[in-house]
């Protein structure tokens, strides 16, 4: 091996954190790129003995004077390394020819850079350190044990405080509704970052670590701020190092902690709006969004310097793909680094509930930005996020995994695999699938409400109809009195009576024959106004419409008042089933009449009727009759209600399915609510995932 190149003169080389298996460490800090190299015990001492400048005595100095066994071979790939990550001084054409095409290589093409700078950009706004030399010992009060022990005192009263005053401190979320509601919280949620970030960047420099940078980094345009404490790799004490990524969730903690109890003792008013909204975006923002390792959020950092586990998520990621691997296809791949069983096992396990957790927050994302955005920009946003984020890694492991079919033999794996992937072919593709279910109301065929059409009350002199008791069409339930009809009945006759008089003796009066036929059009409308009040006298006498069985939910008593329109009594039919069904507009074209429903009643004694589809509606509903189906009452169907009309409305298309010809003699009491199925074309689940994806393209390309 020839002499040994020259190493960059900035390099730095400090102690760092011993393995888990006790080996010390070491990080090379390469201060032009602001990056960090772990390296061993055999690194540390080839680079301590760079100077020797000569590969065999390197390696006879290291063997005689360590325990350590080291071979030209080892220097040869320590210096691969250190020039394939640039840390070595450039002296020949070739250098600069590699040095030319690694620029190359990570120059990106116009696409790239927008996508990139899309999904993210650092914008560095202030180099603190200046700041932080100034005003650091202002903040040493923060790590003082009495200072914690503080936080955690006010935190309890706080909290209890609030949980005696419960439902007012959850309902003063209604009161930031608004557009200045909305500002407030944006306010609170900037000075609470603003404190995390501090927080950081204080700690970091009280553990000797220089703090570069503090800015505004756009994930997906939204704007996060951030800090640079990349030096955070210098420090050897793990502890320190996870003082230093705790720091800033510590940090909204205590401002979350007097908040609450500030809300608690302050009056209403400004102030106490303040610290409510501290409060709540401090504990919510901290415990949901920093906490969780799954991202590359301060709780992600905390959990790899905790299991001193650099690179957590690669090497986890690492480990779930060997595994995938080995489990789907048998490839006899070594496992990626050395560890235990059970480091193993949690690192494979910890793959998958990341992969899982990132699924859903990418696609969540994904469709922010398509509703964020105006309808091209937010259909092009939505791919660009779904396909970055979640097609990409998959067609990726697919390609990997696809020139590796050489390697593919019939075993166990590759048995198991084919026969899981036969299986979901079936699933996703045959159409097996039949049926529509949709959320339902049946009641009896025959049914009809009897209101009081008149203020009155119920006279003694009739027999009153009961709960239960089977009527024939036409009997009497009840005869009611109306004072006020009677008054305005026998006023009506008397005019009329008058009028008629009047028109006898016309030809007799001259004044009365002035009238003319004027007069006779009066005593018309006269008797036309007896007979509408006599009509109305007759409806005071409630009789049963058709045969059936009387119910009501109280007894009447000879001489109550009822109010007018006051429901008095139901009338049942005695046999027969209706129902109407509430289909997705997707659904609606699959149902025909005469098609079978099976209704599955919210009862569970009840059974299930089989029924046929009378009709189905072919324009959606525009507002919702069935209460008990509105989720607003805890129904499946998505409505809310009109403020002035009361009306529920339904939030997304829906169809009525009008259902009837049930089997059997079987009569309901009242309407139920419950679950219909319906029968409709047989069609995959692949074939309704492409008709839904095209609606939707339909929809969106539409004007």
């Amino acid at each position: 091996m020839p002499r040994l190149p020259q190493l960059r003169q900035e390099l730095t080389l400090t102690r760092g954190a011993a393995t888990p298996d006790g080996a010390p460490t070491w990080m090379l800090h390469d201060p032009a790129g602001n990056r960090f190299f772990q390296i061993g015990w055999p690194a540390f001492e080839m680079l301590s003995r760079w100077a020797l400048d000569d590969p065999q005595a390197i390696a006879e100095s290291i063997n005689t004077q360590t325990t350590l066994k080291v071979a030209v071979a080892d220097l040869e790939a320590l210096v691969k390394m250190l020039r394939q990550q640039n840390l070595l001084v450039s002296a020949s054409a070739s250098d600069t020819g590699r040095l030319a095409a690694t620029a190359a290589a990570s120059r990106l093409s116009h696409a790239m850079w927008l996508l990139k700078h899309y999904l993210m950009i650092r914008v560095p706004l202030w180099h603190p350190m200046a700041f932080l030399r100034r005003f650091a010992r202002y903040a040493e009060l923060a790590y003082r044990p009495a200072f914690w022990i503080g936080v955690a005192l006010a935190a309890l009263l706080g909290l209890a405080l609030v949980s005696r005053q419960w439902d007012k401190f959850v309902h003063t979320f209604h009161g930031y509704a608004d557009l200045r509601g909305l500002l407030a919280i944006g306010l609170a949620l900037a000075f609470a970052k603003v404190l995390h970030e501090f927080g950081h960047a204080f700690t970091a420099y009280r553990y000797g670590c220089r703090v570069p940078t503090m800015g505004v980094a756009l994930l997906v345009m939204l704007p996060v701020l951030y800090t640079d404490t990349t030096e955070a790799w210098k420090v050897p004490d793990r502890v320190d190092r996870l003082r230093i990524g705790a720091a800033g969730m510590l940090s909204e903690l205590a401002l979350a902690a007097f908040a609450t109890l500030a809300w608690s003792l302050l009056p209403d008013g400004p102030m106490r709006a303040g610290a409510f909204l501290l409060a709540t975006t401090t504990w919510i923002g901290t415990l949901t969004i920093n906490a969780s390792p799954f991202m590359r959020f301060d709780g992600y950092f905390l959990l790899s310097d905790w299991l001193d586990i650099p690179n957590l998520h690669d090497r986890a990621f690492a480990f779930g793909r060997w595994r995938m691997r080995e489990w789907l296809f048998g490839f006899p791949d070594p496992q990626p680094e050395p560890c235990s069983p059970g480091r193993r096992r949690f690192l494979i396990a910890f793959s998958l509930v990341t992969w899982l957790y990132r699924l859903v927050v990418f696609f969540s994302i994904a469709l922010v930005v398509y509703h964020a955005f105006f309808k091209a920009l937010g259909v092009m946003l939505f791919c660009v996020e779904f396909g970055w984020f979640i097609v990409r890694p998959v067609v990726r492991e697919a390609t990997t995994c696809w020139r590796r079919r050489h390697e593919l033999r019939w075993c166990r794996q590759t048995v198991r695999s084919s026969a899981l992937g036969a299986l979901l072919f079936v699933f996703a593709v045959l159409p097996w699938h039949g049926g529509v279910n949709a959320p339902a109301v049946f009641g009896p065929l025959a049914a009809q409400g009897l209101y009081a059409p008149e203020a009155g009350y119920v006279l003694a002199e009739t027999a009153l109809a009961h709960d239960g008791q089977r009527v024939r069409a036409g009997d009497v339930l009840a005869v009611l009195a109306s004072p006020d009809l009677e008054h305005r009945l026998k006023t009506a006759q008397a005019e009329e009576a008058q009028l008629r008089w009047e028109v006898q003796q016309q030809s007799f009066d001259p004044r009365l024959l002035e009238q003319g036929v004027a007069l006779t059009k009066q005593w018309d409308a006269a008797r036309e106004t007896v007979a509408g009040l006599e009509a109305q006298v007759a409806q005071l006498t409630l009789r049963a419409p058709f045969d059936g069985t009387v119910q009501t939910d109280e007894e009447l008593a000879p001489g109550t008042w009822l109010a007018r329109g006051e429901r008095l009594f139901d009338v049942i039919g005695p046999v027969g089933v209706k129902g109407d069904a509430y289909v997705g507009e997707d659904d609606a074209g699959r149902i025909e009449p005469g098609d079978t429903a099976q209704f599955v009643a919210s009862v569970a004694e009840m059974g299930t009727l089989h029924c046929r589809v009378s009709a189905v509606d072919r324009v959606n509903v525009a507002t919702l009759d069935e209460p008990a189906l509105a989720s607003v009452y805890g129904g499946p169907v998505p409505a809310e209600q009109q403020p002035g009309t009361k009306q529920l409305v339904p939030l997304v298309a829906i169809y009525r399915v009008r259902i009837d010809q049930c089997k059997g003699d079987k009569t309901l009491a009242r309407q139920i609510d419950g679950t219909a199925t319906l029968g409709g074309a047989r069609e995959s689940f692949a074939v309704r995932g492409f008709k839904r994806l095209v609606s939707v393209l339909e929809r969106e390309g539409g004007a």
